[in-house]
């Protein structure tokens, strides 16, 4: 995998950065530190844990995660259906974060005004205190923990037959990383839960698939810190991420559904794209070389783009403008008339990530409850209509963030080496040129490019063909302002990376 790090005998520049991310928060209103009183009610209610009385810790969980993770939401466990039908059951284990989140309280209202954890270079900012999060709710190895456990029976083809939840005590017995699954699977070493995971993977992306769902599976990039110095590195998803977001997926479709049907909760909606959106991606196809046939759905089409190559990465990055408008439907009686999520091509809930995200909380009660046949808590009811804007709020500062660290820590990257030359390949191009109105000047023509080595993504100036092979020269790379800036030259220019 390709990684670029600082020159730390840079200090100038690496002093810059650290400035830059620290004034990125501040402009953000990020508070980093949890109040006192409210780490004071967090170890009370750890020290009050009770588990659940129902034991289902003769499962052997395991959880997959990026590597050095602490705050493990979900752990789960795999099996073919011993009941003489063709199939597999799935039990995936949800961190049970309301057991240690009083209604009302201290740690409950902190955690509406964070929304989420937030992921900067430098650490990330969680929605719980530590204790909670990385300790006490967390799916560690080895450890007596209080769950959500939703049962899945499933067909011969994955298809989910039945699905419920309830709480109980769970001990996951294995921490494993993405990485470790796939080179395992890879070398054929891989254990039966391993190869069911791959299994039942497999059949939910045909099922998605089926059903027109899509993904938009663009590389990484993630910015690493060392303690001492920020880098960059840049890797395409390994296939199990893609058959472990399947379980998720699965199991968020069956939260949908359930409050749906028990006519109470917050979905994750999206509306489709709109036929201008789809033309438009459909042209670009064509421009760039890999028509998009037209009895293909958009979902199955794009799992058939190998960012690799670059007219193909080019046409993964348009197709992001397909994925817009997504948010949160709350209801309590009536069931709204949208309460599909496109991208899925089905209802969907978010409810896999209860220690990240507020939401999820909310969602895990509701089915709980309803599976129960029980009345849903009112201090859930009460907190619906508030859901949407807390999480959109929530996500435009972790957009935010994202978007800032990665420009900063780009820009610091690339501040001693104005003026090279580099290969790039044109992601968006530059928009027609329009007459201007008498007196007033042009604006600069721009577009996005994405530059091979280092591989990052920024603005260049010029006219540019989406899908093109170009030479660009560096010309800004401003830490403070955040903001690199490139100019095309001609081809034959020397690039590095070329």
């Amino acid at each position: 995998m390709p990684a670029q790090h600082m020159d730390l005998r840079d200090r100038e520049s690496h002093q810059r950065l650290t400035e830059s991310l620290r004034s990125l928060r501040e402009e953000l209103g990020i508070r980093e530190q949890f109040p006192e009183d409210v780490l004071l009610e967090a170890d009370a209610a750890v020290a009050a844990d009770t588990l659940p009385s129902t034991d289902l810790r003769a499962l052997p969980f395991l959880t997959i995660d990026p590597p050095g993770s602490t705050d493990l939401d979900q752990a789960v466990h795999f099996a073919c259906r011993d009941d003489g039908t063709a199939g597999y059951e799935v039990w995936y284990a949800i961190a049970d974060v309301p057991l240690f989140v009083r209604a009302g309280g201290l740690i409950d209202a902190e955690a509406r005004r964070r929304g989420q954890t937030l992921y900067a270079p430098d650490g990330r900012i969680s929605l719980h205190p530590e204790v909670i999060s990385e300790d006490a709710a967390s799916l560690l190895p080895e450890r007596d923990r209080p769950a959500f456990v939703w049962h899945f029976l499933l067909d011969a083809a994955a298809a989910v037959e039945s699905a419920t939840v309830r709480r109980a005590t769970v001990r996951s017995r294995r921490q494993l990383t993405y990485a470790q699954v796939q080179a395992a699977i890879d070398a054929g070493t891989a254990d039966g839960q391993l190869m069911l995971l791959q299994e039942i993977g497999l059949l939910r992306i045909r099922q998605e698939l089926d059903r027109g769902g899509a993904s938009l599976n663009l590389p990484r990039q993630e910015i690493t810190y060392d303690g001492g110095g920020y880098g960059i590195v840049t890797e395409p998803a390994l296939p199990c991420e893609d058959w472990n977001a399947q379980i998720s997926l699965m199991t968020g479709m069956a939260a949908a559904r359930m409050m749906i049907d028990g006519g109470i909760g917050i979905l994750r909606t999206m509306p489709e794209p709109d036929d201008g959106a789809l033309g438009k991606f459909r042209r670009q196809s064509e421009a760039l070389e890999h028509p998009w046939p037209a009895h293909m759905p958009y979902g199955a089409f794009l799992r058939t783009l190998d960012v690799a190559v670059p007219r193909q990465l080019a046409l993964m990055h348009a197709a992001a403008s397909l994925f817009r408008g997504a948010g949160y439907t709350a209801f309590d009686g009536a069931v709204p008339d949208a309460v599909v999520q496109s991208a899925i091509a089905a209802p969907y809930a978010h409810a896999t990530a209860p220690l990240r995200r507020l939401v999820d909380r909310f969602v895990l009660v509701t089915c709980e409850s309803l599976c129960r046949g029980s009345e849903v808590p009112a201090w859930v009811r009460a907190a619906l209509p508030e859901l949407n804007a807390l999480m959109a709020s929530s996500n435009q500062t972790a957009s935010r963030l994202d978007a800032g660290a990665m420009d900063a820590v780009q820009a610091a990257l690339l501040s001693n080496r104005i003026g090279e030359a580099f290969s790039a390949v044109v992601l968006q191009g530059s928009p027609p040129a329009i007459e201007d109105a008498p007196g007033k000047q042009a604006p600069r023509l721009s577009g996005t490019v994405q530059v091979t080595e280092p591989a990052l993504e920024a603005t260049c100036y010029g006219e540019l063909v989406a899908g093109e092979r170009v030479t660009v020269i560096l010309l800004e790379a401003d830490i403070a302002r955040r903001r690199i800036r490139f100019e095309v030259k001609p081809t034959d220019a020397p690039a590095r990376g070329a």
